[in-house]
């Protein structure tokens, strides 16, 4: 008997980014500071025989091929590692910006493993789901369980959940992809030391002086590949109540944190009336 299945697929915002070094495969280490939007793309999931993948939403047509997708791809790891796994048909509401810096199809696919999860009676913290989760992409372990921590390694090394307060934030994206490698292009690595995961204040003033002395590695690379993101920097910092200004991820996607609830909001209508041609959305970030 088919059964259907729902689970959100939340963006993924980088509170902070260092690169600490290129390792001998190509793969960067990095030190991040992760939480998650209210905010996201969809996933259904009706139980049957054959895995199949249908996309809809905002973004739907510029999610690239549909083999492609990670929803797919994880299905696939998991039936790698988990014999007679049941999958089914698949269908994504793309709310998340391709290529924005938020994590979408890593959020995407962790959220295919939840299902998968719940459809096969597995808990999440099963070695295999895990595996699974590391063999599909770098950001999708720190999806699978959507808490605040910090990764490090390519992603594979996480934290345990942090308690991090409710921020009221704003996401602005110029709706321009801008692939990471182009990014990491740019980048000149600069080794040093991080482990800053014990520090975190839980504490709202507490945590915007921390993310002060912790920036975004990359934003000054992002910036050279689409100098849209220093434009867009550069206005979310002149928008009143602001406290923190910064890039997640590798961009293009940049937020602002606000020192009190609703003044994203009201940005948000203002920036949408000035700049219409930009994906404009206000979020809690916990």
């Amino acid at each position: 008997m088919s059964a259907t299945l729902f689970e959100k697929a939340p963006a993924k915002i980088n509170l902070t980014l260092q690169v600490l070094g290129r390792r001998a495969d190509g793969y960067h280490e990095i030190e991040s500071l992760v939480a998650f939007a209210d905010f996201g793309d969809k996933l259904t999931l009706q139980t049957a025989i054959e895995d199949r993948l249908e996309i809809a939403g905002p973004f739907g047509e510029k999610s690239g091929p549909i083999a492609d997708n990670l929803v797919l791809k994880a299905v696939a790891a998991g039936r790698e590692r988990v014999a007679g796994l049941k999958g089914g048909c698949f269908l994504l509401e793309k709310n998340i910006p391709v290529a924005a810096g938020l994590g979408g199809g890593s959020a995407d696919a962790a959220a295919a493993l939840r299902l998968i999860a719940r459809a096969n009676a597995l808990a999440l913290d099963d070695p295999r789901l895990i595996s699974a989760a590391q063999a599909t992409g770098a950001d999708v372990p720190v999806c699978l369980q959507p808490s605040a921590r910090i990764m490090r390694g390519v992603g594979e090394q996480l934290s345990e959940p942090i308690d991090l307060p409710m921020l009221s934030a704003l996401l602005v994206n110029p709706l321009l992809p801008l692939a990471t490698r182009n990014v990491f292009s740019k980048f000149a690595v600069e080794r040093r030391g991080g482990n800053h995961a014990d520090n975190v204040p839980r504490d709202f003033n507490g945590l915007i002086n921390f993310l002060e002395q912790h920036d975004n590695d990359l934003t000054p690379a992002a910036c050279a590949c689409a100098p849209v993101v220093g434009e867009i920097l550069e206005t979310l910092r002149a928008l009143p109540g602001v406290r923190l200004v910064r890039m997640s991820g590798s961009g293009p996607t940049c937020f602002a944190l606000f020192a009190a609830q609703d003044e994203e909001t009201k940005s948000a209508r203002t920036l949408r009336a000035e700049r219409p041609e930009w994906w404009v959305q206000p979020v809690a970030i916990g």
